[in-house]
């Protein structure tokens, strides 16, 4: 069936006063049924249609019957200032332009429940990313592998790594890569948000499923030099050079994806997705969410009974750097473009009900880059160095907390698949880069794939086969070649499960 909901946000009393009048009538309710033998029935029938004039005339919301229930949750995470940023940025946050939210929800209802969570910061890798689920986990009352944390990945938010972190602490670097005391507050403070939000979960009995096409956001770093070489330099704000904004788009994921939950006829939630780099310009000391955070809020100012939440797809090699010069004229047009992808993609909605939903993970080994500027002995240098700079020296710290995690601890990243029969969101580990989302959907060409990048962010850049046949090479990649055979295991183990054949 398609659906086309046009957002209305009708004056109605709080969540709970709505809650203690229905209580109240319940309970007059059920007086009245107990004295019905001495009472006339018509007065009794006269209550009935007092109360459910009562209840449409406040606008409550009436619970259709269903297996789940969905709980949201949000709260702010912004960094204080004089706070690093990126992990590397030379510039710490100097002013909060806008501030930075967790937002998530918890799906009941299908075994242990299941937590979704999308933070603007930049990456949550190694110790700090099992701190944030351990702790989501705990106030959800699941398992950590059913936790699905993600960041958004802006610039000008910060990295927290805490086995960088105590490497960085032993060579008298404390507190250099991010605030530790900071940092475990707002984790707290998100886990309190979440376990609060688990008493204010509705029924949720249908899925609404909608994408479409957003116009000249996103852009390959992939281009070819006019001698025949390649380059992997299109960043983020490189509109402002010609030969990078006259460049061919190259392989991106045109389409933004939407996921709403619903209560009936009533949308709880839409989640979206859409895979490039969320930075128009960064390194300037501001704090922001981006376009793609500003995003967000325009679209949930249109209707504040739909919760709205963005995720980045994959987007490793994908920027906004054909159509941004990286002024705040272009953050503002790159907004209003993402927007648009938002509410054209509602628009598109078809609802479906929701019978089944359910969860699998698989353990996925990736591999350490075997680069020489990555050998053990030469990152301990560069840590150990005090003529190196402090961000030369985050760096090399990061790297041996992923070598350290892959050689010494062997911990794989969990590798999770949420099923809802016409969807399966998939979390990715990292930057993956875009080609990765269209395998899932080639896999999966007969349902709904909504693709979630920057989970478990260790990895760094994680290139396909083809991206590292081109030598691609960064300072930001802690992966090896090999990766993309890897991921098709994983993504065969939890996508094909119970597929369906067009």
């Amino acid at each position: 069936m398609h659906f086309k909901y046009t957002p209305k946000n009708p004056p109605r009393l709080g969540d709970g006063e709505c809650r203690s009048l229905r209580v109240s009538m319940s309970l007059l309710l059920r007086k009245s049924f107990l004295h019905k033998c001495s009472r006339s029935w018509a007065r009794a029938k006269f209550l009935l249609i007092t109360v459910a004039l009562l209840q449409f005339s406040m606008g409550t919301r009436v619970s259709a019957a269903s297996d789940y229930r969905l709980a949201i949750f949000s709260a702010d995470v912004t960094i204080p200032l004089n706070h690093r940023c990126m992990g590397v940025l030379p510039t710490k946050s100097k002013k909060i332009v806008d501030p930075l939210y967790a937002h998530g929800f918890v799906l009941l209802g299908a075994g242990k429940p299941i937590v979704f969570c999308a933070v603007d910061w930049c990456e949550i890798r190694n110790g700090a990313y099992d701190q944030w689920r351990e702790s989501l986990g705990a106030a959800a009352g699941t398992s950590r592998e059913r936790v699905l944390v993600s960041s958004l990945h802006q610039h000008d938010a910060p990295v927290t790594d805490s086995d960088a972190a105590e490497l960085l602490e032993d060579v008298g670097l404390k507190g250099e890569l991010y605030d530790e005391k900071f940092h475990n507050e707002t984790v707290a403070r998100v886990a309190l948000a979440l376990k609060d939000s688990l008493s204010e979960a509705v029924p949720v009995t249908h899925l609404g499923l909608g994408e479409a096409a957003v116009k000249r956001i996103a852009s390959n770093r992939r281009v070819v030099r006019d001698d025949g070489g390649v380059s992997f330099g299109r960043g983020s704000s490189s509109g402002r050079n010609p030969f990078y904004a006259d460049a061919p788009v190259g392989l991106i994921d045109s389409m933004l994806k939407t996921i709403s939950f619903w209560n009936g006829e009533q949308a709880v939630l839409a989640m979206h997705s859409y895979a490039t780099h969320p930075m128009s310009y960064y390194g300037r000391g501001g704090v922001t969410s981006d376009f793609v955070g500003l995003a967000r809020e325009q679209r949930q100012r249109d209707d504040f009974s739909v919760k709205q939440i963005y995720f980045s797809g994959c987007s490793g090699d994908v920027t906004a750097g054909k159509y941004n010069n990286g002024s705040h004229d272009h953050r503002l047009e790159l907004k209003e473009r993402l927007y648009e992808g938002m509410v054209a993609a509602w628009q598109t909605t078809e609802k479906v009900a929701l019978k089944e939903i359910s969860f699998r993970n698989t353990p996925l080994t990736l591999d350490y880059y075997q680069h020489e500027n990555l050998k053990r002995g030469r990152l301990e240098t560069t840590l150990n160095d005090e003529s190196a700079t402090v961000e030369q020296r985050i760096l090399a710290a990061m790297g041996l907390a992923s070598r350290n995690r892959v050689e010494k601890r062997q911990q794989p990243i969990d590798f999770p698949c949420v099923d809802l029969g016409a969807a399966q969101i998939v979390l990715f580990p990292g930057e993956a880069f875009v080609g990765f989302q269209l395998i899932a959907q080639e896999m999966r060409a007969d349902s709904f794939v909504f693709s979630i990048g920057y989970g478990e962010c260790w990895t760094g850049y994680i290139p396909t086969n083809a991206v590292f046949a081109d030598k691609f090479h960064d300072s930001w990649l802690w992966v090896n070649a090999g990766a993309e055979n890897r991921i098709r295991g994983a993504l065969e183990r939890v996508l094909m499960t119970n597929s369906r054949t067009p």
